[in-house]
């Protein structure tokens, strides 16, 4: 992580935002309200497709927990008789038209989070800017009747039948700015306007509920062992690594060293030359890593839980969408 990008993070989330970057995040605002407006007065163009849309996304940038609870729900819709679908950005990747991700895909190719998700989620993923030709083209080459937009909260082209929003418990809001002044890409008035608000690990006021992350087995990225509980090295290329840290001492591990990149960070073998093993890593580091893995090297997975009125909430929205499309 840059020295910059650490700058700005702390004035974000300990202390006050630099003055001179306020009227960016005024402007910012500006842009982003007269976008929204133009989608209310119909000047821009939703697109509603032949299926209900479920968004997860967040209002704040990093991480906040968005694929581990797109992989409860898909788990949790399936139980439920849905055939869920997935729409995904694919940060990162250079993408022209709607792309099925193959579980054996390169992440260069379709997106880190993309990949981990087809493969955890046995959901087809389809993956591109445009989410409303996304949709469409999943919609044709799969069976499936519900589809969730992961990260696609600020998508507004692509009409959506419900909302969740996202929050880290630990950090919260931050200072509450928008872009580039705080960690916001829209105002904190937009909780009110979505069906669900999760809280990722601790109770955040106007949540309606907080999701928990368990720590999986710690897996070899080129064999079938697992890492028992010993001194490693974290390695994360995610928004919140200080997370992902508390996650694996929780698991167990005693962290010896870490090194922690910028969000959606390329890695290569030589980010490694320096950093002795055994490392551990999340599973989204994970997925580019795998080429050039040593036998040593290991990534920690995690599987989202929800409180018990969180579930119960989330369980009566999907069911008044089922009454509501009648499948």
């Amino acid at each position: 992580m840059s020295r910059l990008s650490q700058r700005l993070q702390q004035s974000w989330y300990q202390g006050k935002p630099y003055w001179f970057l306020l009227p960016l995040a005024w402007l910012y605002g500006a842009v982003t309200a007269l976008r929204r407006r133009l989608f209310r007065l119909g000047v821009l163009k939703q697109h509603r497709i032949k299926a209900p849309v479920i968004v997860v996304g967040n209002i704040s940038i990093g991480g906040t927990g968005k694929t581990p609870f797109t992989l409860m729900l898909c788990s949790l819709l399936r139980q439920m008789g849905w055939q869920p679908g997935i729409v995904s950005r694919g940060y990162g990747a250079d993408i022209r038209q709607p792309l099925q991700v193959s579980p054996d895909a390169n992440a260069g190719q379709v997106g880190d989070e993309p990949l981990l998700l087809a493969r955890r989620s046995g959901c087809p993923v389809v993956v591109c800017p445009d989410r409303v030709a996304a949709a469409q083209y999943l919609l044709q080459h799969n069976r499936c009747d519900i589809i969730i937009s992961d990260d696609g909260l600020q998508h507004y082209r692509l009409a959506r039948d419900a909302e969740v929003i996202l929050i880290d418990g630990s950090r919260g809001l931050g200072n509450a700015r928008l872009l580039p002044a705080g960690p916001l890409r829209e105002g904190a008035w937009r909780l009110k306007q979505a069906d669900i608000v999760v809280a990722n690990s601790q109770a955040v006021a106007g949540a309606d509920g907080v999701m928990q992350l368990k720590a999986a087995p710690a897996r070899s990225l080129i064999s079938d062992s697992e890492l028992d509980s010993r001194d490693v090295t974290l390695v994360a290329g995610i928004g919140n690594p200080q997370r992902f840290e508390r996650t694996a001492v929780a698991a167990g591990f005693n962290i010896t060293a870490r090194h922690y990149f910028a969000d959606h960070h390329k890695f290569t073998a030589a980010d490694f030359t320096a950093i002795d093993g055994p490392v551990l890593m999340t599973e989204k580091d994970a997925v580019k890593c795998q080429q050039f893995a040593k036998a040593d090297w290991f990534s920690l997975g995690v599987d989202a839980e929800l409180d018990a009125q969180l579930h119960t909430k989330l369980t009566l929205l999907l069911t008044e969408l089922r009454s509501k499309y009648g499948t």
